[in-house]
Protein backbone atom coordinates (compact mmCIF):
# COMPACT_ATOMS: atom_id res chain seq x y z
CA UNK A 1 0.00 0.00 0.00
CA UNK A 2 1.26 3.32 -0.54
CA UNK A 3 -0.95 6.31 0.47
CA UNK A 4 1.09 8.90 -0.48
CA UNK A 5 1.27 7.99 -4.17
CA UNK A 6 -1.57 5.43 -4.90
CA UNK A 7 -4.52 6.22 -6.83
CA UNK A 8 -6.73 3.32 -5.94
CA UNK A 9 -9.20 3.85 -3.19
CA UNK A 10 -8.23 4.16 0.20
CA UNK A 11 -10.74 3.47 3.50
CA UNK A 12 -10.01 5.24 6.24
CA UNK A 13 -10.78 2.39 8.36
CA UNK A 14 -8.36 0.31 6.57
CA UNK A 15 -5.02 2.43 6.99
CA UNK A 16 -3.10 2.26 10.23
CA UNK A 17 -2.54 5.86 11.48
CA UNK A 18 1.06 6.49 9.75
CA UNK A 19 -0.62 5.28 6.41
CA UNK A 20 -3.57 8.06 7.42
CA UNK A 21 -1.24 10.86 7.87
CA UNK A 22 0.38 9.92 4.85
CA UNK A 23 -2.65 9.79 2.56
CA UNK A 24 -3.47 13.69 3.75
CA UNK A 25 -0.59 15.28 2.54
CA UNK A 26 -1.97 14.97 -1.02
CA UNK A 27 -5.62 12.98 -0.80
CA UNK A 28 -8.52 14.36 -0.20
CA UNK A 29 -11.27 13.16 2.10
CA UNK A 30 -14.51 11.84 1.61
CA UNK A 31 -17.28 11.87 3.86
CA UNK A 32 -20.43 10.22 2.57
CA UNK A 33 -23.59 11.29 5.00
CA UNK A 34 -27.09 10.20 4.86
CA UNK A 35 -30.26 9.55 7.33
CA UNK A 36 -32.24 6.59 8.80
CA UNK A 37 -35.56 7.59 8.00
CA UNK A 38 -39.21 6.87 6.50
CA UNK A 39 -38.78 5.73 3.13
CA UNK A 40 -42.63 5.26 2.63
CA UNK A 41 -43.51 1.03 2.74
CA UNK A 42 -40.98 0.21 0.16
CA UNK A 43 -38.00 1.66 1.05
CA UNK A 44 -35.73 0.85 3.85
CA UNK A 45 -34.84 3.49 6.46
CA UNK A 46 -31.25 3.49 5.02
CA UNK A 47 -32.22 4.67 1.62
CA UNK A 48 -29.97 7.92 2.03
CA UNK A 49 -27.06 6.16 3.44
CA UNK A 50 -27.24 3.50 1.04
CA UNK A 51 -27.29 5.46 -2.20
CA UNK A 52 -24.80 8.12 -0.79
CA UNK A 53 -22.29 5.63 -0.22
CA UNK A 54 -23.43 3.82 -4.04
CA UNK A 55 -22.58 7.08 -5.36
CA UNK A 56 -19.30 7.96 -3.53
CA UNK A 57 -17.93 4.18 -4.12
CA UNK A 58 -18.50 4.31 -7.95
CA UNK A 59 -17.23 7.72 -8.36
CA UNK A 60 -13.87 6.89 -6.46
CA UNK A 61 -13.61 3.62 -8.70
CA UNK A 62 -13.48 6.20 -11.81
CA UNK A 63 -11.07 8.23 -9.79
CA UNK A 64 -9.08 5.24 -9.32
CA UNK A 65 -6.81 5.07 -12.75
CA UNK A 66 -6.25 9.01 -13.12
CA UNK A 67 -6.61 10.43 -9.82
CA UNK A 68 -6.97 12.67 -7.49
CA UNK A 69 -6.20 10.38 -4.53
CA UNK A 70 -8.74 9.90 -2.06
CA UNK A 71 -9.44 8.47 1.38
CA UNK A 72 -13.01 7.33 1.89
CA UNK A 73 -14.76 7.51 4.97
CA UNK A 74 -17.20 5.30 6.82
CA UNK A 75 -20.50 6.94 5.99
CA UNK A 76 -22.84 8.78 8.85
CA UNK A 77 -25.51 7.39 8.92
CA UNK A 78 -27.89 9.39 11.29
CA UNK A 79 -28.65 12.61 9.64
CA UNK A 80 -31.66 15.54 10.35
CA UNK A 81 -34.49 13.67 9.77
CA UNK A 82 -37.26 15.47 12.01
CA UNK A 83 -40.29 15.81 9.73
CA UNK A 84 -39.61 11.69 9.24
CA UNK A 85 -40.54 11.45 13.57
CA UNK A 86 -44.56 11.17 11.96
CA UNK A 87 -43.57 7.64 10.78
CA UNK A 88 -40.20 6.39 12.03
CA UNK A 89 -36.68 7.56 12.18
CA UNK A 90 -33.57 8.42 13.99
CA UNK A 91 -32.80 12.00 13.70
CA UNK A 92 -30.21 14.36 14.97
CA UNK A 93 -31.01 17.97 15.82
CA UNK A 94 -29.49 20.72 13.72
CA UNK A 95 -27.13 21.82 16.19
CA UNK A 96 -26.11 18.43 16.50
CA UNK A 97 -24.97 17.18 13.68
CA UNK A 98 -23.66 20.82 12.87
CA UNK A 99 -21.21 19.83 16.19
CA UNK A 100 -20.82 16.30 14.37
CA UNK A 101 -19.76 17.91 11.12
CA UNK A 102 -17.66 20.46 12.77
CA UNK A 103 -15.86 17.62 15.15
CA UNK A 104 -15.23 15.67 12.09
CA UNK A 105 -13.85 18.15 10.24
CA UNK A 106 -11.25 19.19 12.78
CA UNK A 107 -10.32 15.64 13.84
CA UNK A 108 -9.39 15.59 9.84
CA UNK A 109 -7.52 18.85 9.32
CA UNK A 110 -5.95 17.98 12.87
CA UNK A 111 -4.77 14.38 11.63
CA UNK A 112 -3.20 15.58 8.57
CA UNK A 113 -5.91 16.01 5.96
CA UNK A 114 -5.41 19.47 4.04
CA UNK A 115 -8.65 18.76 1.65
CA UNK A 116 -11.82 17.31 2.56
CA UNK A 117 -15.31 17.10 0.67
CA UNK A 118 -18.62 16.22 2.33
CA UNK A 119 -21.23 14.30 0.09
CA UNK A 120 -24.77 14.38 1.06
CA UNK A 121 -27.39 11.79 0.54
CA UNK A 122 -30.62 13.15 2.23
CA UNK A 123 -32.00 16.99 1.35
CA UNK A 124 -32.61 17.69 5.66
CA UNK A 125 -28.68 17.62 5.50
CA UNK A 126 -27.56 20.00 2.79
CA UNK A 127 -27.92 23.57 4.12
CA UNK A 128 -26.36 21.82 7.86
CA UNK A 129 -23.58 20.44 6.04
CA UNK A 130 -22.79 23.86 3.89
CA UNK A 131 -22.58 25.89 7.09
CA UNK A 132 -19.95 23.44 8.68
CA UNK A 133 -17.76 23.54 5.58
CA UNK A 134 -18.33 27.28 5.61
CA UNK A 135 -17.46 27.64 9.14
CA UNK A 136 -14.98 25.21 9.81
CA UNK A 137 -12.75 27.25 6.97
CA UNK A 138 -12.76 30.32 8.96
CA UNK A 139 -11.14 28.41 11.86
CA UNK A 140 -8.64 25.70 9.50
CA UNK A 141 -6.11 26.22 6.99
CA UNK A 142 -7.00 24.05 4.28
CA UNK A 143 -9.86 23.68 1.95
CA UNK A 144 -13.20 22.11 2.47
CA UNK A 145 -16.27 21.73 0.26
CA UNK A 146 -19.51 19.96 0.20
CA UNK A 147 -22.70 18.92 -2.38
CA UNK A 148 -25.69 16.60 -2.44
CA UNK A 149 -24.61 13.99 -5.09
CA UNK A 150 -27.97 14.74 -6.99
CA UNK A 151 -27.23 18.87 -7.29
CA UNK A 152 -23.81 18.16 -9.21
CA UNK A 153 -23.89 18.66 -13.16
CA UNK A 154 -27.45 18.67 -14.90
CA UNK A 155 -29.34 17.44 -12.17
CA UNK A 156 -33.01 15.98 -11.65
CA UNK A 157 -35.07 19.23 -11.62
CA UNK A 158 -36.89 17.46 -8.28
CA UNK A 159 -35.38 14.32 -6.93
CA UNK A 160 -38.19 14.16 -4.74
CA UNK A 161 -38.88 11.43 -1.61
CA UNK A 162 -39.50 7.83 -2.17
CA UNK A 163 -40.74 8.58 -5.21
CA UNK A 164 -39.60 6.98 -9.10
CA UNK A 165 -36.36 8.44 -8.60
CA UNK A 166 -35.20 7.24 -5.38
CA UNK A 167 -36.82 4.27 -6.10
CA UNK A 168 -35.01 3.92 -9.57
CA UNK A 169 -31.48 4.41 -7.94
CA UNK A 170 -32.78 1.67 -5.26
CA UNK A 171 -33.71 -0.99 -7.91
CA UNK A 172 -30.25 -0.27 -9.51
CA UNK A 173 -27.88 -0.11 -6.49
CA UNK A 174 -30.06 -2.42 -3.74
CA UNK A 175 -33.10 -4.36 -5.80
CA UNK A 176 -33.23 -6.47 -2.80
CA UNK A 177 -34.26 -4.55 -0.67
CA UNK A 178 -36.70 -2.72 -2.04
CA UNK A 179 -40.27 -4.06 -1.24
CA UNK A 180 -42.73 -5.19 -3.94
CA UNK A 181 -45.39 -4.46 -5.47
CA UNK A 182 -45.20 -1.77 -5.01
CA UNK A 183 -47.82 0.81 -3.79
CA UNK A 184 -48.97 4.37 -6.17
CA UNK A 185 -48.88 7.04 -4.52
CA UNK A 186 -52.34 8.06 -3.61
CA UNK A 187 -54.02 11.36 -5.43
CA UNK A 188 -53.61 14.17 -2.44
CA UNK A 189 -55.71 17.64 -3.40
CA UNK A 190 -52.53 19.13 -3.33
CA UNK A 191 -48.91 18.61 -3.93
CA UNK A 192 -46.76 19.43 -0.50
CA UNK A 193 -46.12 22.90 -0.11
CA UNK A 194 -41.90 21.86 0.40
CA UNK A 195 -42.01 20.45 -2.83
CA UNK A 196 -43.78 22.35 -4.61
CA UNK A 197 -43.32 26.15 -3.48
CA UNK A 198 -45.75 28.79 -4.66
CA UNK A 199 -43.10 30.75 -5.91
CA UNK A 200 -39.68 30.40 -7.50
CA UNK A 201 -36.98 30.80 -5.56
CA UNK A 202 -39.19 30.55 -2.23
CA UNK A 203 -38.99 27.87 0.46
CA UNK A 204 -42.29 27.05 2.07
CA UNK A 205 -43.13 24.90 4.97
CA UNK A 206 -46.46 23.88 6.16
CA UNK A 207 -46.78 21.74 9.23
CA UNK A 208 -48.01 18.10 8.71
CA UNK A 209 -47.40 17.96 5.46
CA UNK A 210 -44.86 14.79 5.22
CA UNK A 211 -48.12 12.95 7.01
CA UNK A 212 -50.75 13.97 4.85
CA UNK A 213 -49.02 13.08 1.78
CA UNK A 214 -48.17 9.64 3.31
CA UNK A 215 -44.08 9.76 3.30
CA UNK A 216 -43.11 10.36 -0.68
CA UNK A 217 -43.45 13.43 -2.58
CA UNK A 218 -44.44 11.73 -5.87
CA UNK A 219 -44.99 7.63 -7.65
CA UNK A 220 -42.58 5.64 -7.17
CA UNK A 221 -44.98 2.06 -8.69
CA UNK A 222 -43.52 3.77 -11.80
CA UNK A 223 -39.92 3.17 -11.56
CA UNK A 224 -37.68 1.25 -13.23
CA UNK A 225 -34.07 0.02 -12.60
CA UNK A 226 -31.98 3.28 -13.80
CA UNK A 227 -28.15 2.42 -14.06
CA UNK A 228 -27.49 5.18 -16.46
CA UNK A 229 -28.99 7.55 -14.08
CA UNK A 230 -26.43 6.46 -10.96
CA UNK A 231 -23.84 6.35 -13.30
CA UNK A 232 -24.34 10.00 -13.89
CA UNK A 233 -24.30 11.02 -10.78
CA UNK A 234 -21.10 9.04 -9.63
CA UNK A 235 -19.20 10.77 -12.91
CA UNK A 236 -20.78 14.30 -11.98
CA UNK A 237 -19.24 13.14 -8.66
CA UNK A 238 -15.78 12.53 -10.00
CA UNK A 239 -15.87 15.70 -12.08
CA UNK A 240 -16.42 17.60 -9.19
CA UNK A 241 -13.66 16.35 -7.02
CA UNK A 242 -11.18 16.47 -9.65
CA UNK A 243 -12.52 20.47 -10.02
CA UNK A 244 -12.30 20.46 -6.56
CA UNK A 245 -8.46 18.92 -6.47
CA UNK A 246 -7.39 21.27 -9.16
CA UNK A 247 -8.85 24.39 -7.30
CA UNK A 248 -7.07 23.56 -4.61
CA UNK A 249 -3.72 22.11 -5.94
CA UNK A 250 0.12 23.82 -4.23
CA UNK A 251 0.12 26.71 -6.60
CA UNK A 252 -3.55 26.67 -7.87
CA UNK A 253 -3.77 29.84 -5.99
Amino acid sequence: MNPGGSTTLLRLTELTWREARAAGADAIALLPIGSQEQHAAHLPMGTDTLLVTAVVDRAAELLAEAGPPVVRLPALPYGHSPHHLFAAAVSLSAGTLGAVLADILRSLTESGFHRVMIVNGHGGNDEIMRLAVKEHALRAEGAFAACSYWSLGEAPENPGHAGRYETSLMLTAHPDLVRTPIEPHRPVAAPPLFNAPPHPGLTAERHGEWARVGGMTDDPSTARPDPGELSIRATELARAIRAFAEATAPGAI
